[in-house]
C-alpha cells in the first residue's frame, strides 16, 4: 500500500506550540473551556493553522505529560469546570469555591517565582477534586450512566477504560465519568478550532510509564521481570542537554508479544490521539529504529546501549488499520541514515530547530537547507526560550546569527528566529508561545534532566500581549511568507 501525501503539510502554514496547561483557566491551570476557545480565536485572528500541545494524558512523576499513567485517558484537571456549569452539573457557588481554593493554596491569584502565575497541578487537584464529585452525583442521579450518549462512549473506549478504571480502583464509575466528561468537552474544543479554521496537533511520547494503567493492564507488552520491574531502563545518552544523559526509567516493549497481538495496542494508541487531534508528532522517533537501553538499577544514562526495534512493523500495521498517518517525527539526537529511510518510508516529514542553526558556519539546520518536508521550529519545549537562548551564546554563534538576521537580531532574537523559520522551505513552522511573546529564562517549559520545577510555565497576565498587536505582526509576516491560515474574527480576541 502506498501512502498518500501526509496531510499535515497539504498547504504552507504555521503553528503555535502552547499546552493546555499554559493558558489561563479557572482554577491554577489551564484546561478545554473557555480560555482554550479564546486562544483558538487568538490563533485564528493571527492567521495560524495549527495549534501545537505537549501530551494531554494524566501526568505522572514530576507532573510530566511525557511521563503519563494512561497513553489513553485524558487528564482530568483538563476538563473545565465553567464546562460542567454549564451543562448543569455544578452550581455557580461551587465554581466560585474552586476559584477560591485554588487561588488560597497557589493557583491563578499567586505568584510561585519570579514574579509570574504558575500553572499548579497541586493546587487545581484540591480546587477541582469536590467539584467533580459534585458534578458525578448530579450525573448519576440524573441518570446518566443510562444515557445512550454515555453508552457509546463505554463501548467504544471500553479496550481501555475497562483498565483505566481498575488502575484507579474505581468501583462506582467515577473515574469512567470524568473521561466521559473529557471527551464530550475535547470535542467541542475541536468543533470550535475547526470553525476558526485551526488544526490541533498532538504529540504521543514512544514510552509508557511504569506505574501506569498500560503496564497494569498487560505487563506481557513490556520487558518487565518475574517481580514487574524492568529488565532494562529507558533514555539517552550524555548529550548537549545532560553530561549523565537522560534516564527516563520507562520500561521497554516485549516486541515479540506486540508483534503476537499484530500490534494492536498501538493501534489503538494512534487511534484515539487522532480522534482528538488533526495530527501527532512521535516523541523520539528515532526509538522506532534503535533505543537506548539502560541497566536496570542504574542512576544516569552514562552507561547503555543502542538495540534496534521494529518500527517499520509497527507504522505498517497502523497505516493497515488507519489510513494515511498524519505524524510528525520528532527526529531529533541521534539520527541514522536509517532513521531518516524509516520516516521517509511513510512519508512522515522531521524536525528542523533554528536555535540549533549557528553552531558552525553553513549549518544543515538553517532555513536555505530545510527541505519540503519538514517542520521547522525556534525551539522546542525542552530548548532555552529564544531570548535565553541569545543570552547564553558564543560569540561567534552571535556573529552567525547577525550575518544572517542582521544587526536587530541580537537585540530581539526572537523576532529574528521566528522569520527565519516563516521563511523556511519547510512547508509548517511552529513557534512556542514563549517566543511570541519575546520571553526569557523565566517561561522555559522543560529542562531534560531535571526531575522537579518543569511544566509550569503560564500565560497569565501576559495575554494582554497577546491581544496587543502579537496576533496582527504574526498575520503579516504570515502573508508576507505565505502561511496565512485561519478565519479572522469579525471582534479580535
Amino acid at each position: 500500500m502506498t501512502q498518500r501525501s501526509n496531510p499535515i503539510l497539504d498547504r504552507r502554514a504555521f503553528g503555535v506550540l502552547a499546552h493546555i496547561s499554559s493558558l489561563d483557566g479557572d482554577c491554577a491551570i489551564g484546561d478545554a473551556g473557555p480560555s482554550a476557545m479564546r486562544f483558538l480565536d487568538w490563533c485564528s485572528e493571527a492567521g495560524a493553522g495549527w495549534w501545537q500541545m505537549l501530551p494531554v494524558g494524566p501526568v505522572g512523576a514530576g507532573d510530566s505529560p511525557y511521563s503519563s499513567t494512561s497513553s489513553f485517558a485524558g487528564e482530568p484537571l483538563f476538563i473545565s469546570l465553567e464546562g460542567l456549569h454549564d451543562d448543569g452539573l455544578i452550581t455557580a457557588k461551587t465554581l466560585r469555591e474552586a476559584r477560591r481554593t485554588a487561588s488560597r493554596i497557589g493557583g491563578r491569584a499567586l505568584v510561585a517565582r519570579g514574579g509570574r502565575a504558575r500553572s499548579n497541578y497541586e493546587a487545581a487537584r484540591i480546587a477541582k477534586e469536590p467539584a467533580f464529585l459534585e458534578a458525578f452525583e448530579v450525573f448519576r442521579l440524573g441518570r446518566g450512566f443510562e444515557s445512550a450518549a454515555y453508552r457509546a462512549f463505554v463501548r467504544r473506549e471500553r479496550p481501555w477504560l475497562d483498565g483505566w478504571s481498575r488502575y484507579q480502583g474505581d468501583g462506582n464509575g467515577f473515574h469512567a465519568f470524568l473521561q466521559y466528561q473529557f471527551d464530550r468537552q475535547w470535542e467541542r474544543l475541536r468543533a470550535h478550532a475547526a470553525q476558526r479554521g485551526v488544526r490541533l496537533l498532538g504529540d504521543v511520547p514512544i514510552f509508557v510509564s511504569l506505574d501506569s494503567a498500560d503496564v497494569s493492564a498487560d505487563p506481557t507488552l513490556f520487558r518487565l521481570d518475574s517481580r514487574g520491574r524492568p529488565e532494562v531502563m529507558t533514555g539517552v545518552p550524555p548529550d548537549c542537554f545532560s553530561a549523565d544523559g537522560q534516564l527516563w526509567g520507562h520500561p521497554h516493549y516485549r516486541w515479540a508479544a506486540h508483534r503476537r497481538q499484530g500490534f494492536a495496542w498501538w493501534c489503538r494508541r494512534l487511534s484515539i490521539a487522532l480522534r482528538r487531534f488533526d495530527g501527532v508528532r512521535i516523541d523520539h522517533f528515532v526509538g522506532f529504529h534503535h533505543a537506548y537501553e539502560v541497566p536496570a538499577g542504574a542512576r544516569t544514562a552514562r552507561r547503555g546501549s543502542w538495540r534496534s526495534q521494529p518500527g517499520h512493523e509497527v507504522l505498517r500495521a497502523a497505516r493497515r488499520k488507519l489510513g494515511p498517518l498524519p505524524l510528525i517525527a520528532e527526529d531529533l539526537g541521534a539520527v541514522t541514515p536509517e532513521v531518516v529511510a524509516l520516516r521517509q518510508a511513510f512519508q512522515l516529514p522531521g524536525m528542523k530547530v533554528v536555535q540549533n542553526a549557528f553552531g558552525s558556519d553553513d549549518s544543515g539546520e538553517l532555513p536555505h537547507h530545510h527541505p519540503l518536508d519538514s517542520v521547522v521550529y525556534t525551539g522546542t519545549h525542552d530548548n532555552e526560550t529564544t531570548v535565553q537562548w541569545r543570552a547564553s551564546r558564543r560569540p561567534d554563534e552571535l556573529s552567525r546569527l547577525r550575518a544572517v538576521c542582521g544587526p536587530d537580531a541580537l537585540r530581539d532574537p526572537a523576532q529574528a528566529l521566528i522569520r527565519l523559520a516563516f521563511a523556511s522551505a519547510a512547508k509548517l513552522a511552529v513557534v512556542p508561545l514563549q517566543d511570541v511573546l519575546g520571553l526569557g529564562a523565566n517561561a522555559r517549559m522543560n529542562v531534560p534532566g531535571v526531575a522537579l520545577g518543569n511544566w509550569t510555565w503560564r500565560v497569565g497576565s501576559d495575554w494582554a500581549a497577546l491581544r496587543q498587536g502579537c496576533a496582527e505582526r504574526l498575520r503579516q509576516l504570515a502573508q508576507a511568507t505565505g502561511r496565512t491560515q485561519g478565519k479572522r474574527s469579525r471582534q479580535r480576541a
